[in-house]
């Protein structure tokens, strides 16, 4: 019999009120109409998480009713996190608390604004897709409750983050203002995986108008 795979849950931050970019960026479509909330969930599935959490915050309701018009086959767990004006740290310590109920191992977390994100950087994240270098990652069914991975991407850091279970009530009590698990994951040793061949992992934190 086939060892049974762990589950990786996804999470998608989808909270703020995108006061940089102009609008919130759950409700962005790009110049070729794809919407980015949409295709975040899409992606994280595709690389094998289910289901996928998806913490709103600012036009909540606007953004909800854009899952239902994208007809998405994805388990959803939709999160409105009531503090999300407080920062990116109330969006993802919903979304870590809405994963606790799951059958679930690990999570892994991607920001909406990253558009360039494909189902092979998610693949490779929860270990089931070769490395850069060509050595193998962990294999999915190997993903631990202890496990901590940052993607890079030409050795920078970026998403998705991979958070085994054992971190979550850990991390929640270190979470302020607007820092994501940035600080945590450089205090426990993430593992860095270069992603960089994959994808360009650059979020988008301002629009560019023509």
């Amino acid at each position: 019999m086939a060892p049974r795979l762990c589950s990786v849950a996804g999470i998608v931050l989808a909270g703020g009120a995108g006061s940089r970019y102009g609008q919130p960026k759950a409700l962005v479509r790009d110049d070729r109409g794809v919407d980015w909330l949409v295709h975040a969930v899409t992606t994280l599935e595709a690389g094998g998480c289910s289901p996928v959490i998806v913490v709103l915050g600012a036009s909540g309701d606007e953004a909800q009713n854009r899952l239902r018009a994208g007809h998405l086959t994805t388990p959803i767990v939709i999160v409105q996190a009531t503090e999300w004006a407080k920062g990116l740290s109330a969006s993802l310590s919903a979304a870590l608390v809405a994963a606790e109920p799951l059958d679930a191992v690990a999570v892994a977390v991607v920001p909406v604004d990253v558009p360039d994100l494909n189902a092979a950087t998610v693949a490779r994240m929860i270990g089931a897709y070769p490395a850069a270098d060509g050595r193998d990652e962990v294999p999915a069914n190997r993903v631990q409750a202890d496990t901590l991975r940052q993607a890079r991407f030409q050795g920078s850091p970026g998403h998705p983050v991979v958070l085994g279970r054992a971190h979550w009530s850990r991390l929640r009590a270190q979470l302020t203002g607007d820092s994501g698990a940035g600080s945590y994951l450089n205090e426990h040793g993430a593992q860095r995986i270069e992603c960089g061949d994959l994808s360009s992992g650059i979020d988008v934190d301002t629009r560019i108008i023509p």
